[in-house]
């Protein structure tokens, strides 16, 4: 079995910031990724996806996002960077390797057992999967016997197989506005949320909202410890959005009450047929291979941590978690910072400071 220091199990955004962080605490990372490139689930995000923040508040540590600064870049710009970012690296990244089972055996150390592969042994490891991989599909009344197609926003990619379709899109983050929006183009389509949707304009006083929460440092101010669920974030907005809401392109009604067959029941008393179902509710932490590793997760199966750092099992820490530590942290912008205090915490653990 090989022996290493510190495996990494993720080789996206959140792998690659925590490999460059440990290797500039002088620690040996492998990284493990299960897809065949070092981009994590960004290949599979929906198509026509861009980016909230601007090119410029959108790099990890180290490699700049290049071209204007200022423009806000599209997923495929977003792949070709983490690809460079890996290749700058110089760090172990093995992809087309899926970790299936993490145990703690009786030297204190991991072992990684590895799907098609030999197992792996590490003095630590970094949880750092993300949660594409675990869309969150909440119970609603009577979807379980829908007729119709029903795919979580993770399976969606163009508007074109819905041309013509009634559509309803479940959600009230930038994710369900960008993609009700984008499929009111061919489709009728309905924004179903429980809460009014929130927008944020996305410049004030001629600068981009990320520049005032780098100036103001609410972008890193460590919240997350103390918050007993993640706040819903507003969509940010150019106005075009906003404008389309309004204009019924999508139109936004309260959550339907019920599903009666196809036949949707809103809150107002009326019914009408759907064809399709989107639900854009976000996911959950993507660790299924921490279950056998006693206090890792809670009962839902989130991480037990704090700043990253695993509460009762030493040498295992998480990042590019939702609000680990701040508002940022499972972005571009922000994983890097994180990465860099659980190195640093990974680092003493294992004798290096």
């Amino acid at each position: 079995m090989e022996h290493v220091e510190v495996a990494v199990i993720g080789g996206g955004q959140a792998g690659l910031a925590m490999a460059h962080a440990l290797l500039r605490e002088g620690v040996t990372p492998v990284v493990l990724e299960a897809s065949d490139r070092a981009a994590g689930s960004w290949p599979r995000y929906y198509d026509s996806l861009t980016l909230f923040s601007p090119a410029r508040y959108s790099a990890l540590p180290g490699l700049i996002f290049p071209g204007d600064p200022d423009r806000y870049p599209h997923r495929d710009e977003v792949i070709s960077y983490l690809t460079d970012y890996a290749a700058h690296l110089c760090a172990d990244i093995r992809t087309g390797h899926r970790v299936t089972v993490v145990h703690r055996t009786g030297d204190a150390r991991f072992e990684l057992e590895l799907e098609d592969r030999d197992s792996l042994s590490a003095r630590a490891v970094v949880a750092a999967s993300g949660t594409f991989g675990r869309p969150y599909r909440p119970t609603l009344p009577g979807l379980d016997d829908f007729p119709g197609a029903v795919l979580h926003a993770a399976e969606y990619r163009t508007p074109q197989p819905f041309t013509g379709r009634r559509v309803v899109v479940v959600g009230a983050g930038n994710s369900a506005v960008q993609i009700a929006a984008e499929l009111a183009g061919t489709s009728r389509v309905t924004l179903a949320s429980r809460k009014p949707v929130k927008f944020a304009r996305r410049r004030i006083l001629g600068r981009d909202l990320h520049f005032w929460l780098r100036y103001t440092g609410l972008d890193a101010v460590p919240l997350g410890s103390v918050l007993r669920e993640p706040p819903t974030q507003p969509v940010l907005d150019d106005g075009r959005y906003r404008s389309a809401v309004r204009e019924g392109r999508p139109d936004r009604q309260p959550m339907f009450t019920s599903l009666d067959g196809a036949e949707a029941a809103w809150v107002d008393g009326t019914r009408e047929e759907v064809d399709t179902i989107i639900l854009a509710t976000g996911y959950r932490p993507d660790v299924p291979y921490l279950a056998d590793l006693d206090g890792a997760l809670d009962a839902g199966g989130h991480p037990r941590h704090r700043g990253g750092a695993a509460l009762t099992v030493p040498g295992l820490a998480f990042v590019g978690l939702e609000w680990q530590r701040a508002l940022s942290s499972n972005s571009l912008r922000g994983v890097g910072r994180d990465a860099a205090r659980v190195a640093r915490h990974l680092s003493a653990s294992l004798g290096r400071r």
